[in-house]
């Protein structure tokens, strides 16, 4: 599956740094994955929901290791690339997330 565009949303929290969006095949449409700081390195969040019992659960996931490291891959080059324009922090996740 074809990652066609990802945007990314500059946030200036502790450990969330950022909010990303992702094009597949341009048509289908993936909100509210996260760039988090971890102890040792960046990662990337899947968009989960709170169960009943306390813990997450991804809402959507990649199905393999290969597919999570190209999705990874991309969403942190995009996000350095974010990060290197002059108006990163003007960018607002709030005014696009109204839906596809």
């Amino acid at each position: 599956m074809k990652i066609t565009e990802i945007k990314v949303y500059p946030v200036n929290e502790d450990k969330l740094k950022a909010y990303v969006t992702v094009t597949f095949e341009n048509c289908f449409v993936v909100r509210d994955l996260k760039v988090i700081q971890g102890n040792n390195r960046l990662f990337v969040a899947m968009p989960s929901r709170r169960m009943k019992d306390g813990s997450y659960r991804d809402i959507v996931h990649p199905s393999n290791a290969e597919m999570r490291e190209t999705l990874e891959k991309a969403i942190f080059d995009k996000y350095n690339e974010t990060l290197k324009s002059p108006d990163a922090t003007k960018k607002d996740y709030d005014t696009d997330n109204t839906g596809a």
